[in-house]
């Protein structure tokens, strides 16, 4: 079992990201004779406020998502980006490379961010959960008989559940990481996209200045 998580592959300066929107924003106006050395702070500013996102565009990032299968359903779902996921068709989580064992996500996060769930009683909560292990250590246990007989990866897979982990490259530009961040740190989100997209909400609002601080989240 792990928890999610995410790294930034793109490496991040804030400040000459906004330096960068700035230089292209300000083709629109051919007022490049205006640019200062901290003039792109208040220029992308007013871009983000005007509702002038289309220059937001002009740059993008790419994270590596660690979430479960259920949750990567959802991540693909944004339209404008580009995605590379671990695949259970060429990937035998039956090898010593996977510590032949097959890596769940951890779903007690999500059971606590469930507005239903979280509130159930202790020894509901904890029923709920040990069904699910059951139902993991199940799913594992068949997958790796299936492949001893002389199933592959791709036939075997079939068994395993949406709590399985997977590996997922996002590259999106800025104004789609925005979209992506509307709506998936929302208490109408399923709470276990939640669990990873605020947190990485909060290290972009601490890396890049301006364009994300908008964004507020309700816990």
């Amino acid at each position: 079992m792990i928890d999610p998580h995410f790294e930034i592959l793109t490496p991040i300066d804030g400040k000459e990201i906004l330096k960068h929107i700035e230089a292209v924003g300000r083709t629109c106006y051919k007022s490049e004779d205006k640019i200062t050395e901290d003039s792109c702070i208040a220029f992308v500013k007013n871009i983000v406020k005007r509702g002038h996102e289309a220059v937001i565009e002009h740059f993008n990032i790419t994270v590596r998502l660690t979430n479960d299968r259920g949750v990567s359903h959802e991540e693909v779902r944004h339209r404008i980006a580009s995605y590379a996921q671990e695949s259970t068709r060429y990937c035998n989580y039956s090898q010593d490379k996977f510590d032949n064992e097959v890596s769940y996500i951890d779903i007690r996060g999500g059971m606590e961010l469930d507005s239903k769930v979280g509130n159930l009683s202790t020894s509901t909560f904890d029923a709920i959960y040990d069904e699910w292990l059951q139902a993991c250590a199940d799913a594992e246990a068949h997958y790796n008989k299936m492949i001893q007989l002389g199933a592959t990866p791709q036939i075997a897979r079939s068994v395993l559940n949406n709590s399985t982990k997977t590996e997922i490259c996002i590259t999106m530009n800025l104004r789609e990481w925005r979209h992506f961040f509307k709506l998936r740190t929302s208490p109408a989100a399923h709470p276990q996209i939640r669990e990873i997209a605020i947190p990485l909400l909060q290290e972009f609002q601490r890396m890049i200045p301006v364009v994300f601080d908008d964004i507020e989240v309700s816990i």
